[in-house]
């Protein structure tokens, strides 16, 4: 059950920071009023508190690098159902890759 949750929030803060940036990104790059902005930077500050909820025996520096192979695959699926970016055979295969590596980081047994 803790890897079911732990996988929980590493996808909730992924939604967080790829929506905000996301927000932002629209607010500067599309002129898209301020209030995107301030949605965005909200849903970081969100980002910045859901890996807190991480199992207690995980450190910051393991759960942020296992977090960047999540980060990958959702900024892959992002890509293509919001901005219609279909994922080519090296998305497919580099976001595997990144995922092996989260299971490896967080979950592999540790003596």
């Amino acid at each position: 059950m803790e890897i079911i949750s732990s996988i929980f929030y590493f996808i909730l803060a992924g939604l967080f920071e790829i929506g905000g940036g996301y927000l932002v990104w629209l607010w500067i790059r599309d002129g898209k009023s301020i209030l995107f902005g301030v949605a965005g930077a909200a849903c970081l500050i969100v980002y910045g508190l859901v890996p807190t909820l991480q199992p207690p025996n995980s450190s910051f520096g393991r759960v942020y690098a296992a977090y960047g192979g999540i980060f990958i695959v959702l900024s892959i699926l992002w890509g293509w159902k919001i901005d219609k970016v279909i994922p080519d055979k090296f998305d497919l295969i580099g976001g595997g890759i990144a995922l092996i590596g989260v299971l490896i980081i967080m979950y592999f047994p540790r003596n």
